[in-house]
C-alpha cells in the first residue's frame, strides 16, 4: 500500500511540473510580444523561475527511481 501511495505521489509531482512548465513556456514566448519593458521584465524572470522550478520537479521524480547506493557500500578512494 505504501509503494502506490509513494507512486501516485511521485507521478502527481511528474503531472503537475510537465502542466506548468507548459505554462511557463507559454509565458516566456509572450513576454516577447509587450511592448513596455517593465513588463516584459517582470514576465520574462516570472515565467524563467517557473520554469526552473519544474524541471526541479521533473529531476526529482527522476532521481526517485535512480538506484541507490547500499549503506556499507564505500564510495571513497584513496591514492
Amino acid at each position: 500500500m505504501r509503494i502506490g501511495l509513494i507512486w501516485i505521489k511521485n507521478v502527481t509531482i511528474l503531472l503537475l511540473s510537465l502542466f506548468f512548465l507548459i505554462i511557463g513556456v507559454n509565458t516566456f514566448l509572450g513576454s516577447f510580444k509587450l511592448n513596455n519593458p517593465i513588463e516584459f521584465l517582470m514576465y520574462f524572470f516570472s515565467s524563467s523561475l517557473l520554469i526552473l522550478v519544474c524541471f526541479v520537479g521533473i529531476i526529482y521524480f527522476i532521481f526517485q527511481f535512480a538506484p541507490k547506493k547500499e549503506k556499507d557500500e564505500i564510495d571513497n578512494v584513496k591514492e
